[in-house]
């Protein structure tokens, strides 16, 4: 009579959670100074100082969003800080209209400024980075010099070479946005310039070799290249250059007529006259807010990404 077999069973031994290995430059915690150790109490109090700050810097978006939604009944200096008694977008029905020629002027603006700035930065990074030529040394740091020109020091000359040009006001077809354009793609070009060299200078010459190979020349390497390679730095330089063309205010007061008024300008009137709509001025904020916003959202995954190209490169 033969003896049963007896069933093997597998037993599977728990997880084992990785640890953390000692880094290079870490510090034993027996050697760190007191006030460095970590403690309950010590990291109790730093987030309670982070929730402050975060609750100090969020106080104006909360009476933004507050105020926008409140009857204009309800709207008041006195209770501002109080929430809406109803969800009310009487604010934004009155308030879009007077907006809503300067979101198109704006839109129309500030997208091909954008783009146009952002491509030409991005053959500047590029030659700047991996090609040599005379003066090289010098061409950089001449471009990276207009980011320290204020918009102040230079209104002047430009008011004047834009009037000369017909490109100011209404001697522009277009109301100055075209004027307005080309000093924003100009203005823009040293800071997307550092931001695509900066992106370049971690980019394998090896690359660069086998394109060579390939028969390829400098505007072939760049198109096929450079361009699909640079798509953390270009969400870098398009966010930069969208946000502060949107935001601009003083060119577009200097160099547009009345019906080319970009959206700054527009909120400012809506804001700004003897008897001031809090409803109607917050809800045109928050209005105006959001273009700039949704770009973070759609390329904020690539920011960091492309700020920190070429820091973190192996020597």
């Amino acid at each position: 009579m033969s003896r049963p077999l007896a069933r093997a069973t597998a037993v599977v031994p728990p997880p084992v959670r990785p640890t953390r290995l000692p880094q290079p430059g870490d510090v034993p915690e027996r050697e760190m100074p007191k006030w460095q150790r970590p403690g309950p109490v010590r990291t109790t109090l730093r987030y309670v100082i982070l929730w402050a700050l975060a609750a100090f810097f969020l106080m104006p978006v909360y009476v933004l969003i507050v105020t926008s939604f409140k009857n204009p009944a309800d709207v008041s200096v006195t209770r501002i800080w109080e929430l809406p008694t109803s969800l009310s977008f009487d604010n934004f029905s009155a308030v879009l209209p007077k907006l809503s020629s300067g979101f198109r002027n704006s839109l129309a603006l500030s997208i091909p400024a954008s783009l146009i700035s952002a491509l030409l930065g991005c053959a500047n990074g590029f030659v700047l980075s991996k090609f040599r030529f005379p003066l090289s040394n010098v061409v950089f740091p001449l471009i990276l010099f207009g980011i320290f020109v204020p918009y102040q020091a230079v209104i002047i000359p430009v008011s004047q070479t834009m009037t000369g040009l017909g490109l100011r006001g209404s001697g522009d077809a277009t109301g100055g946005l075209l004027g307005l354009m080309l000093i924003h793609i100009i203005y823009g070009l040293p800071i997307t310039t550092l931001i695509f060299r900066n992106h370049f200078v971690s980019m394998p010459d090896a690359l660069l070799e086998s394109a060579r190979l390939d028969g390829a020349g400098v505007l072939r390497t760049w198109v096929d290249l450079a361009v699909p390679l640079a798509k953390p730095a270009f969400a870098v330089a398009v966010i930069w250059q969208f946000t502060s063309t949107w935001n601009d205010f003083m060119f577009g007061a200097m160099m547009t007529s009345r019906d080319s008024w970009p959206v700054t300008i527009a909120l400012n009137n809506v804001a700004g006259g003897q008897s001031v709509p809090f409803g109607q001025a917050m809800a045109g904020a928050l209005l105006v807010s959001l273009p700039t916003l949704a770009i973070y959202v759609l390329l904020g995954r690539f920011f960091m990404r492309g700020l920190l190209a070429g820091t973190l490169q192996e020597r």
